[in-house]
């Protein structure tokens, strides 16, 4: 009886989870459940008025990025650019969605024929963001994150008929 009555006692002691306070599971529940949340992709991407917020993740960012590009068209569109040859590039436009939904430029990633054509091309970008319409920001979990996005812009100077 002695034996069994040190063995009870020898596994009672030895089990940690009878000594770990509740706060301290739940700490370890919340940092396991933070390891397991894909936190380089959003449940919901940053949406115009014109955007369905009800429809799949990839109409979303396709409605984000038609969006985006759309007013980046007409912006470009309103320049006259006089360029010594003929321009078929695309420029990546880096951008980051903050937690308010302002949109701001991050990078630009053009080659050196664009930035010798057109070097106002940056300015033009960055100064077209003002016009845009009002945009949410991106959602994980429900809650507003920020988010970075990269965009092609295929600028193509050649005449079509």
């Amino acid at each position: 009886m002695r034996k069994l009555l040190i063995l009870s006692c020898l596994c009672l002691l030895s089990s940690c989870d009878l000594f770990t306070s509740s706060e301290v599971k739940t700490q370890q529940l919340v940092e396991k459940e933070l390891q397991a949340i894909n936190w380089n992709d959003v449940d919901q991407f940053p949406l115009f008025k014109d955007c369905d917020e009800t429809v799949s993740k990839s109409t979303q960012k396709e409605c984000f990025e038609n969006t985006l590009l759309l007013h980046f068209s007409m912006t470009l569109g309103e320049f006259e650019f006089i360029l010594d040859k003929d321009v078929k590039e695309a420029v990546y436009v880096d951008f980051l969605v903050d937690k308010e939904g302002k949109i701001s430029v991050l990078n630009i990633d053009k080659n050196r024929i664009i930035q010798e054509q057109i070097p106002e091309f940056d300015g033009i970008i960055s100064r077209s963001l003002k016009s845009l319409p009002p945009l949410g920001p991106a959602l994980k979990r429900g809650m507003p994150v920020n988010a970075k996005f990269r965009i092609p812009i295929v600028l193509n100077s050649e005449e079509t008929n």
